[in-house]
């Protein structure tokens, strides 16, 4: 039951609904030291810890001296946030771009206590919010409130994945109804097929931005519509094509309904591609031609695309369009075939949500260099009478956002030695010069600290299941008890996909043996991840993985966590030494992990391709294979690539110590990682980035399509 605040900290119900905090390294201590025990059970989630604390821990806080002067400093922080005028947007842009930006993504991470993200996509999402909020942009996002959100894993004792969903408690989540204009519905209308849909939204508090969340489940609503937003990617593809209808139609009419008028819209990959549609029929509603139509709605539009392979990307076929769009295409002003041409591609009878946002924006990019080249090689079809290197699809590199992923000791520390005012220079990378100022004795000793908070959480963890019951004790050595914070540990920590390879590490199980039971200079390797619950190869691939970790041959020094989250993420990004990754050439759009591991003092060790093959320099972090290979000869070369930088270079530069333990020359790869990654893929060098090359110079490109013949 809530509880009535002493009127002395009032605003800790505010605070604790504005996600805000999530990022304030203040706000999570105030929270933090309100009551420790309620915080940890609540998940670190103020919404639910405030909600279960008692009455007199309140009153007891009230009267804290030290806890009233972190309560007024944290709400000082707060509204100066809130209510800062003189941002770096309102400064160089506020006349450039007179209305808000509508940003639509299928998932945003945001923080664990909402669980509506998936992976990279999402987190991408969420720490673009976060940082259009620190520079003042005026975003708004656009949204599902999946009620179950996505699941939680557990591995079975043969190491296979089960997926458990869970039930979203509104009460005990950052998430609030929307105050809907008086004279409006608070439910969103829009048609299924035959049939109508109405839709909530609900709003979550980012700072400044706000975020809109659309949900189903609402009692006007036929009981198979009202499970329609539950839980985010379903693999059957007609419930997809309803979601997608669902974001990007039921989108626009309920900022329409808002009374919000975007000056751009941003779509973030092509299941929100329906959005053009529904402007482009108010367009035509107002008597202008569809042509015409087009033009305006492309004129503001920005596409991001992630995904560099075909099959990545969402079809639906043409006679299940034909089902939910039949009664819409006329109000476009045009036929059935133009209709299905504005997604074709490569000629098939598949609508190409890809292609469909392709044609209708102003402005498109990949995620990295590669992506972009990769990029306009797949989609030059749309293009056919230009050069390939003319397709109009550039490249904005992803970046992360460095208060949410920076451990606060290392902030402590790069401050202490780089100067005041990191997060306002974050992307100087003149400030980030003097990383060699700090003693490597105080960095590694930061890392260190780090190190065992990450394996005391992962045996944390598993007492945890322990208690739970039903696990054996082979499989508690799997999840990682044995670990120990002396030896070298790698991490392997993402979406479980076969084109991420885990596999190139078992290729030659004798020597990945040699080299991680060596007896004086042991290796230790977590892996963490979800497969999609539709991928059984992927399945299948994870449970090899975890037998591996069960295997008696490893000494438990391979360990497979569960339930891969944000949460758990933070504490790998900021524990362990290397940060590996494998993807197949040309099909890692950019990925960003390694990004936060690097920000942390955790070197890079990758194939180059995404984000790697811009940042690595030869000094701050390792290249795993050649440049380039031929696809049959890929994983044994990249295998055995992995396994002599391994036994040659990393394990014995790792345990090259002097006197006092510190591996100097390792701490030089750890500084050169941070000097060079954290200003260049920062955040808030993306955000600027999307800004000033995409938002402010949004065009109308030529572009030549069977209709506007």
């Amino acid at each position: 039951m809530k509880q009535t605040l002493p009127e002395r900290i009032n605003r800790l119900d505010e605070l604790a609904g504005n996600l805000w905090w999530s990022w304030h390294h203040d706000a999570r201590r105030l929270f933090r030291s309100l009551d420790y025990p309620t915080w940890v059970t609540s998940s670190h989630n103020p919404v639910k810890q405030l909600h279960d604390m008692t009455a007199d821990k309140f009153i007891k806080a009230a009267s804290d001296p030290a806890f009233i002067q972190l309560y007024d400093s944290v709400v000082s922080a707060f509204d100066a946030d809130i209510s800062i005028q003189n941002s770096w947007f309102t400064r160089k842009y506020h006349g450039l771009i007179s209305g808000p930006i509508a940003y639509f993504s299928a998932e945003f991470a945001l923080h664990r206590s909402l669980p509506i993200y998936a992976g990279g996509l999402g987190v991408l999402a969420g720490d673009i919010c976060k940082e259009s909020c620190d520079l003042g942009i005026p975003l708004v996002g656009i949204g599902f409130m999946y009620p179950q959100g996505y699941f939680h894993q557990h591995i079975s004792a043969d190491g296979w994945q089960e997926e458990i969903y869970e039930q979203l408690n509104f009460n005990e989540a950052p998430v609030y109804p929307l105050p809907w204009p008086a004279e409006k519905d608070p439910l969103v209308l829009i048609q299924l097929a035959d049939r109508p849909l109405h839709l909530r939204a609900r709003q979550v508090r980012l700072g400044r931005a706000r975020l809109y969340l659309l949900d189903t489940n609402v009692e006007q609503n036929d009981p198979v519509d009202r499970l329609l937003s539950a839980r985010l990617y379903t693999a059957d593809r007609e419930q997809r094509l309803q979601q997608e209808i669902a974001l990007g139609i039921g989108g626009v009419r309920a900022l329409r309904a808002l009374g919000i008028d975007p000056s751009i819209w941003h779509a973030n990959e092509g299941h929100t591609a329906f959005m053009t549609l529904e402007r482009i029929r108010e367009y035509v509603e107002t008597g202008i031609s569809f042509n015409e139509a087009v033009s305006k709605v492309r004129a503001n539009t920005v596409f991001t695309t992630h995904t560099p392979i075909p099959a990545g990307h969402d079809t639906f076929p043409d006679g299940l369009m034909d089902t939910y769009f039949h009664n819409y295409w006329g109000l476009l002003g045009i036929d059935r075939n133009t209709f299905l041409q504005m997604g074709q591609a490569n000629g098939s009878d598949h609508f190409n949500m890809t292609a469909l946002i392709l044609r209708m924006a102003g402005q498109s990019c990949g995620v990295s260099a590669i992506h972009e080249k990769v990029s306009k090689k797949m989609w030059h079809i749309l293009w056919p009478n230009i050069n390939e290197d003319k397709v109009p699809i550039t490249h904005i590199t992803n970046g992360v956002h460095i208060p949410t992923w920076i451990a606060p000791e290392l902030y402590q520390l790069y401050e202490k030695y780089l100067g005041a005012g990191l997060l306002e220079k974050q992307d100087d990378s003149a400030y980030w010069e003097k990383i060699n100022d700090i003693p490597d004795s105080e960095l590694w000793s930061v890392h260190q600290l780090l190190k065992r908070r990450l394996m005391r959480m992962i045996r944390e963890r598993t007492s945890q299941r322990w208690m739970e019951g039903g696990v054996s004790g082979e499989q508690i050595v799997a999840m990682g008890t044995l670990l120990n914070s002396e030896r070298l540990t790698i991490g392997f920590c993402r979406r479980f996909a076969e084109y991420k390879r885990p596999y190139i590490l078992f290729q030659d199980m004798e020597r990945l043996k040699r080299i991680i039971n060596h007896p004086s200079r042991p290796v230790q390797i977590i892996f963490a991840g979800k497969s999609h619950p539709a991928d059984f190869a992927s399945k299948c691939l994870l449970q090899q993985v975890y037998n591996s970790a069960k295997s008696h041959d490893f000494q438990g020094r391979i360990a497979f966590v569960e339930d891969y989250d944000l949460n758990l993420a933070r504490y790998l990004v900021h524990g362990v030494d290397i940060w590996l990754n494998a993807p197949r050439r040309l099909q890692e759009a950019c990925g960003t992990s390694g990004m936060k591991a690097s920000l942390n003092g955790v070197p890079h060790f990758s194939v180059r391709d995404g984000w790697w093959d811009e940042a690595y320099n030869g000094k701050n972090g390792w290249a795993i294979g050649p440049e380039s290979a031929k696809t049959e000869e890929e994983d044994n070369l990249d295998s055995l690539s992995f396994y002599q930088f391994m036994e040659e270079k990393i394990v014995p530069l790792y345990y090259e110590r002097d006197r006092e333990g510190i591996p100097h020359e390792w701490i030089n790869i750890m500084k050169e990682s941070i000097r060079t990654i954290a200003p260049a893929f920062s955040a808030r060098r993306m955000v600027k980035n999307y800004v000033e090359k995409m938002y402010v110079n949004c065009t109308n490109h030529s572009i030549h399509f069977p209709y506007t013949k």
